[in-house]
């Protein structure tokens, strides 16, 4: 049997890294090797942070946006035009969204989109969290900025059959968004022409 060139504890690393999206082995070995060649405390630093935000950080209960607080800031803030809700699929999408400043309303994040073939149907994201919180709210407006692909669309269309009889307005972002893309990698100017020229489904 051949002998390990690589430390156990170095492979660990490779392997912890690599099971991070976006993160082959290739970059995950190059991640280990820079954490290796850093001094102790700039690794403390980063394990720390890590420990740090799985300790602080949950999902606010009204909207389910990470936050360190619940209710969140943007639940919490008596500015917000609290009759229009956007629907989005990660927290990413809310930075992204609200980065653009056109739109001043609240927010609710599914968590995911729906995909049979991926096993997530809507009982695994928040969609009934989102038609409780219609019925129990004055929401004149639901704005679905779930990302233009083909999940994205498919969670759009069953969200807004749900919501159907509740006789909330249900609206789609503009043309603008690149078909097949995510929310969180649109510029700003894309996605504020997309939400100002919402259309109804």
């Amino acid at each position: 049997m051949k002998t390990p060139i690589t430390a156990e504890p170095v492979n660990r690393l490779v392997n912890e890294f690599s099971r991070l999206p976006g993160i082959g082995p290739k970059s995950a070995a190059r991640l280990a090797y820079y954490i290796l060649r850093g001094s102790e405390d700039e690794a403390r630093s980063l394990a720390n942070a890590i420990i740090d935000v799985k300790e602080r950080i949950g999902l606010c209960s009204t909207c389910f946006n990470i936050s360190e607080s619940d209710p969140c800031p943007i639940c919490s803030d008596p500015e917000r035009d609290r009759s229009v809700v956007c629907v989005v699929e990660e927290p990413l999408d809310v930075i992204a969204l609200d980065r653009t400043g056109e739109f001043n309303g609240m927010y609710h994040v599914l968590h995911g989109a729906i995909s049979p073939v991926d096993g997530v149907g809507p009982d695994q994201i928040k969609v009934r969290e989102l038609i409780e919180r219609v019925k129990s709210s004055e929401l004149t407006e639901v704005i679905l900025a779930t990302n233009p692909n083909i999940e994205g669309d498919a969670t759009a269309m069953y969200i807004a059959r749900q919501l159907a009889q509740y006789g909330v307005s249900v609206t789609r972002p503009a043309s603008g968004l690149p078909v097949g893309g995510d929310l969180e990698y649109a510029d700003e100017v894309t996605l504020g022409r997309a939400l100002s020229g919402r259309r109804a489904l």
